[in-house]
């Protein structure tokens, strides 16, 4: 029997949750809910469900909903996330929440708070690391193939004219990266960060800072480093992530194309093209939330969530870190 599902949100990202949910077996779309009624009627009208114009107005329904997808935007893509999210994690309904899991860390904070203390499945759309690819990488990492891991670098970058805010850049995209060294690397102990306002490809200077370069120590002694930007991308791809230990090393190109390990004894590689036959990132968001469904359908515990709430707590106590970094021009310990 198909879960029943809800979305919040009914922008872009919300129609791509609501095209995955609607291509999975495992779910059927029974409410649909945005601020803006126009949005909210004719994302009804397309999948077949009511229309809600606030979680409360859904709630009250009486509308049977297994699990709900967050996908509003806001300040930074993050500052809409939190009143509707407690609404329904009140309500003890699982809650799959867009990135940034908010822009404010003490909000952040409350939402995994009242998860644990409702014992509701909390997650975020970290989606980078829901690849065939990222998962074979990790399994390695797990097996002890790397050898004792020493240095993760991680480059993701994309062209994004966005100026609303001086650190949309870094709020924004990078849950994404961060989430991916830390599922490789573990948890971070200190931050150092460097940013710089760029310019477009016709010469005008950002007004964000949409360049960064930060370096991070890991817990378990691992040297990494994140280089972001959103006045690069296009040609030059979306994303690398290379981990070296003391055996070997991977390169993951473009989150799920390709895949190479080197041995460090031997000239020998092992390569992998389209693993699992996914071949590009707009998959991804597919594969994460086939993920979410199985968990809900197997009533994991909200503390097993693959990509959970807390998960993206911490990265964004990171991305925090590297902008006091930056301000206050000295290295910040977690």
């Amino acid at each position: 029997m198909s879960l029943k599902v809800a979305i919040v949100g009914m922008g872009g990202i919300g129609n791509a949750h609501a095209g995955c949910y609607v291509n999975d077996p495992l779910s059927e779309i029974v409410a649909v809910c945005d601020i803006i009624k126009e949005r909210a009627d004719a994302a009804a009208e397309k999948y077949g469900c009511p229309a809600f114009y606030n979680v409360k107005s859904m709630l009250k329904s009486g509308i049977k909903i297994d699990c709900a997808s967050m996908c509003t935007a806001g300040t930074e893509n993050g500052g809409d996330h939190y009143k509707p999210t407690m609404e329904l994690l009140n309500a003890r309904i699982p809650t799959l929440g867009e990135k940034p899991i908010s822009n404010e860390v003490s909000k952040a904070k409350r939402m995994v708070a009242l998860a644990k203390k409702k014992r509701v499945r909390y997650a975020i759309d970290l989606n980078h690391r829901f690849t065939p690819a990222a998962r074979l990488a990790r399994e390695w990492v797990d097996k002890g193939r790397l050898g004792r891991l020493h240095i993760i670098n991680m480059t993701m970058w994309i062209n994004n004219a966005n100026e609303t805010s001086p650190h949309f850049h870094i709020r924004a995209l990078h849950p994404h990266s961060l989430d991916v060294m830390r599922y490789f690397c573990g948890d971070v102990a200190s931050v150092q960060a460097f940013f710089l306002r760029g310019k477009t490809m016709d010469g005008k200077q950002r007004k964000c800072w949409s360049n960064l370069q930060m370096n991070l120590l890991f817990k378990n002694g691992v040297v990494g480093h994140l280089t972001g930007s959103y006045d690069a991308g296009g040609s030059f791809g979306l994303e690398r992530c290379e981990v070296t230990g003391s055996k070997g090393r991977f390169v993951l190109e473009e989150a799920c194309e390709d895949l190479t390990f080197y041995d460090r004894a031997n000239t020998q590689r092992e390569s992998y093209h389209h693993l699992g036959g996914m071949t590009n990132f707009g998959e991804t968001f597919a594969s994460r939330i086939h993920t979410w469904l199985e968990q809900n359908k197997t009533k994991a515990a909200p503390s097993k969530i693959d990509g959970s709430g807390a998960d993206a707590l911490k990265v964004q106590t990171i991305i925090e870190a590297a902008i006091e970094s930056w301000e206050k021009k000295k290295v910040i310990d977690l």
